[in-house]
């Protein structure tokens, strides 16, 4: 029986690559193990690593994925900011959190199916061949999660930490030829050391906790003379680089030691000249630089030309011989003046976040396979760089991304904020020094790599001492790439780049008060203003935010570990609010608002003379920290349905034509004028010939060329003005402003409305407010059109409701309640109360006006049956039924609700001028027929 262990093991002893190094000799590690769980922390005083574990588990994975752990119940401890422990009893919640079974749906993020927070043992018979002896042998865990302490033999071999590199013990000590027992204790608990309870390396927000191995498990064999650590410092002019490898002579005395070297592009196999070099070394550690031509026709990586290379490094003195092979790019990521430039040409980051979403597994991907999708969704969607929001991938995400030419922000596996600070002495200081590092060293060669922080939005009185300390230290040490203290902030001197939250529609706290939701829509103004004036470049963190409805539909996509036990709860919610048929509907239109207020933030950043880049929060969903569904994409980087990556693409792309419009409602007799600008960050400067159009019901009305010309690199380029009257239509009408530069092509709604002199009615009384007038009016067959307005309707009855233009800005449950509460409108268009209002089901920039002036009106105590003419989509943790207008029978009379004030100031607001001519025709026309009985008590609720 021993020799076929023997004779299996050998065929295990493969040449392997950990994080793109080339070892020699490999047994793989991969399958059953025996496991126990520690729940009490017993296993090391009773030295669990001297006995024989009684359950099983396989590897690599995870415990959920093995089926252990405790089930989920309300004294689940989670890693992570709860901001109501008391949840289950809010109304909101408290109905639908218990499912059928009584096992409970928690809402404010993904479930797993078990979840366990200690120590837990792994343990694995080895056999060590025979040629083994002499070898130095490592044990290399690519993914622990997350501290793990290594026995073999029931000898401790010692403990690591990181959560963002391989765990790499040196075991030769303790091995023998033969049979031996690997144990290794894995322990997800914050213990000395806390990141951050929201760091999207541990918590349960995202990616989870989880306890675990994944990726590659195995023991790697080298020579007494072996490579620790190889650094590629490329240099684009000569098209040379530096070669700086670390290594270790184990024997006693100084050997002459032969190093070879040659290079090879991935992508077509071409092979560069080799070349060798002698050193002496020293017993113990060696530095040693070579220099390394890659040849005149040398290749540069970026974007556009991801031209990956590997170098083939060996070493060799006598009978010892190692290998490295190295994944590599010959690129140059600097600051630009106020921008960055790649191989000295200007680059503009199309950003989107990376939060460790995984809902299949609950951790990330260590093969290319699923990584490959998500850096095809990223570039399908216009966009050129990721940020890894506190945390670091596996070594899978930067060989992809240095294929597919995606420029990566990385992070120190921590968000020291709430929990911990930084700069304050904690042990959380030194584990930053640490672990970046570690990054450094495992990934530091890949060329995407060309961005790091310490992590995300610092906490703490002395942050920014420790951050300043951090950029020059990595500034000095490494200029592979740019650095900057924290995302989010501080503004640091010594900072390479900002990664500021101002320049952006909607801000934190700002409610009601941001650009979107204050200021009438138009598309002139950009961040000029926004930026600290120090000139460096600055990125704009976490733009975006914008929420939209839940996609039941996706609830089958979940057939991994990770349940949306959320969605169940906001789909009871829905139903028992009677709009459960709606669903979709609310979904479809809440994203055709999510895509034009994403459409509005992106063109804004692109405006912006000298500006750096954007980072999205986000292109796919965030399902933690109460449920964001800011993603124009799910959780799985797949399409919703109401926006394609061509749509999403005309306003964020590599170049994208822009128009500042002073406004987009007009009357008719007024001139619109626009000057049409262009972003254009392509490969080379552009030789088009730019034209614009005015569109009405897919009719060119108006256009003109520009002319051809050469664009060069950068943005705010002006390309012409336009000025254009509208003729006199009496016809309210939506026009598309349509601008093209070649391939390249954006467009803009615009409104046109004629002058109406006649606003009133002989038919319709219009009132705000329900005196006994007009109540008899009404009972006695009136018609009555009753204008509400901002603040005019009771809170019981939707005023408290916050109603602005834009959807949700990250989700209210994690914002305390922050406006707006909505998620625009929905209504149908064709409906002969919007005959002379133009609009599509959902909301566009012509609502602005409406909402901007509105309550919601709250229905839910009125009949099921009475449907909104204007819906207004509440947010998904409440689902209450809203209407912006509805009609109903009151007596012998009828009447028109509109929450939106259709009355004051009429000579200023075109838009409110039309939708109220719009109702009044409607009102009356032999249409207006409604069909629902109100009882006069239930009407009077509706005024204050």
């Amino acid at each position: 029986m021993k020799y076929f262990y023997y004779v299996f093991f050998f065929l295990l002893l493969t040449p392997f690559a950990v994080n793109g190094q080339q070892h020699l000799q490999r047994i793989d590690l991969s399958g059953e193990w025996q496991f126990q769980m520690d729940p009490q922390d017993r296993g090391d005083e009773e030295k669990w690593y001297e006995t024989t574990l009684p359950e099983t588990v396989r590897l690599p994975g995870s415990m959920v994925e093995n089926g252990k752990g405790d089930d989920i119940t309300l004294k689940t401890e989670w890693t992570g900011d709860i901001r109501d422990p008391e949840w289950h009893k809010d109304p909101n919640y408290a109905p639908y959190y218990l499912d059928s079974t009584g096992g409970i749906r928690f809402p404010f993020w993904l479930q797993p199916l078990k979840k366990y927070t200690g120590a837990a043992w792994h343990q694995k018979k080895v056999i060590v061949p025979n040629d083994w002896k002499e070898k130095s042998i490592r044990l290399v865990l690519e993914r622990p999660h997350w501290e793990s302490t290594v026995w073999v033999n029931g000898q401790l071999v010692g403990t690591q930490n990181s959560l963002a590199t391989p765990h790499v013990f040196v075991v030769s000590p303790h091995l023998k030829v033969g049979e031996n027992t690997l144990t290794i204790r894995i322990d997800n608990r914050i213990k000395d050391i806390d990141v951050g309870v929201n760091s999207h390396s541990i918590t349960d927000h995202t990616q989870t906790n989880w306890n675990g191995i994944v990726g590659d498990i195995s023991l790697n064999a080298t020579g007494k003379i072996r490579f620790e650590n190889v650094e590629i410092f490329p240099e684009i002019n000569s098209k040379t680089i530096e070669i700086r490898a670390t290594v270790n002579n184990a024997l006693p005395k100084e050997r002459i030691v032969t190093f070879t070297a040659y290079a090879q592009l991935k992508k077509t196999g071409e092979k560069t000249e080799r070349k060798s070099w002698e050193f002496r070394l020293t017993p113990g550690e060696n530095r040693i630089k070579m220099e390394y031509s890659l040849g005149e026709n040398a290749l540069l990586w970026d974007e556009f030309n991801p031209n990956v290379y590997k170098l083939f490094l060996a070493l060799k003195s006598d009978k010892e011989t190692d290998e490295e092979r190295i994944d590599f790019g010959l690129r140059e990521f600097k600051v630009n003046g106020s921008r960055f430039a790649v191989n000295d040409r200007p680059v503009f980051l199309r950003g989107t976040l990376e939060c460790a979403i995984f809902p299949k597994t609950g951790y990330p991907p260590t093969g290319p396979e699923y990584w490959k999708k998500i850096f095809s969704a990223v570039k399908a969607h216009g966009l050129n760089h990721v940020r890894f929001h506190s945390w670091c991938p596996p070594e899978a995400a930067f060989e992809v991304a240095d294929e597919m030419g995606i420029y990566l922000q990385v992070e120190c596996s921590s968000w020291a904020n709430q929990s911990t600070q930084l700069g304050s002495g904690l042990p959380v200081d030194q584990y930053i020094w640490d672990e970046s590092k570690r990054i450094v060293k495992a990934y530091g060669n890949h060329p995407s790599f060309v961005m790091m922080a310490y992590g995300n939005e610092p906490g703490g009185p002395h942050y920014s001492e420790f951050l300043t300390k951090f950029v020059t230290y990595w500034k000095e040490t490494d200029s592979r790439r740019l650095y900057t203290g924290g995302a989010g902030w501080p503004i640091l001197e010594v900072n390479d780049y900002h990664n500021i939250p101002e320049p952006r529609i909607q801000g934190w706290g700002e409610e009601l008060n941001s650009i979107i939701n204050a200021e009438p829509p138009r598309t002139d103004y950009d961040w000029s203003k926004k930026l600290p004036g120090d000139g460096k470049p600055v990125v704009s963190h976490e733009i975006g935010q914008w929420c939209v409805y839940p996609n039941f539909k996706e609830t089958a996509k979940y057939t991994g570990v990770l349940k949306p036990k959320n969605f169940e709860i906001f789909r009871e919610s829905l139903k028992a609010h009677h709009m459960e048929q709606l669903a979709d509907s609310f979904l479809l239109a809440s994203g055709k608002l999510q895509a034009l207020c994403y459409k509005a933030d992106i063109e804004a950043a692109l405006r912006t003379l000298g500006f750096a880049g954007f980072q999205l929060l986000d292109l796919h969903d965030f399902p933690g920290q109460g449920t964001a569904l800011v993603g124009v994409l799910d959780p799985f980087w797949e399409e919703k349905g109401y926006i394609s990556p061509e749509e999403y693409r005309r306003f964020c792309n590599v170049t994208v034509p822009l128009a500042r419009l002073e406004k987009r409602i007009f009357t008719e007799g007024e001139t619109m004028t626009a000057d049409i600008e262009i972003a254009h960050f392509g490969e080379k400067p552009l030789h088009a010939s730019p034209a614009w159009e005015l569109v009405q019901n897919g009719k060119v009305i108006a256009k003109d060329d520009m002319g051809e010309r050469d664009i060069p690199i950068g943005n705010a380029i002006l390309l012409g003005s336009v000025v254009y009257k509208f003729e006199r239509e009496n016809m309210p009408r939506k026009l598309t402003f349509r601008v093209k530069v070649d391939d390249f092509e954006n467009s803009w709604d615009i409104w046109v409305y004629p002058e109406n002199n006649v606003i009133s009615s002989k038919e319709v009384k219009i009132v705000e407010n329900l005196d006994d007038s007009t109540l008899n009016y009404l009972q006695n067959g009136g018609k009555v059109l009753l204008s509400l307005g901002k603040g005019k309707v009771p809170p019981e009855m939707g005023g408290k409701v916050g109603v602005g233009f834009s959807g949700i800005f990250w989700n209210t449950a994690w914002t305390g309640g922050q406006k707006p509460h909505t998620l625009g409108i929905l209504c149908n268009p064709n409906h002969p109360a919007l005959r002379l209002f133009p609009t599509e089901y959902h909301s566009n920039w012509q609502w602005w006006d409406a909402v901007s002036h509105a309550d919601a009106i709250q229905l839910d105590s009125f009949p099921v049956d009475l449907s909104p003419i204007v819906r207004i989509i509440d947010d998904w943790v409440t689902n209450r039924r809203l209407a912006l207008i509805f009609e109903a029978r009151v007596g012998k009379g009828s009447i028109l609700i509109s929450g939106a004030d259709l009355v004051n100031d009429l000579p200023n607001r075109p838009e409110a001028t039309q939708l109220r001519v719009s109702l009044l025709r409607y009102m009356e026309s032999d249409q207006f027929k409604p069909s629902v009985q109100i009882e006069l008590d239930m009407l009077k609720k509706m005024t204050k």
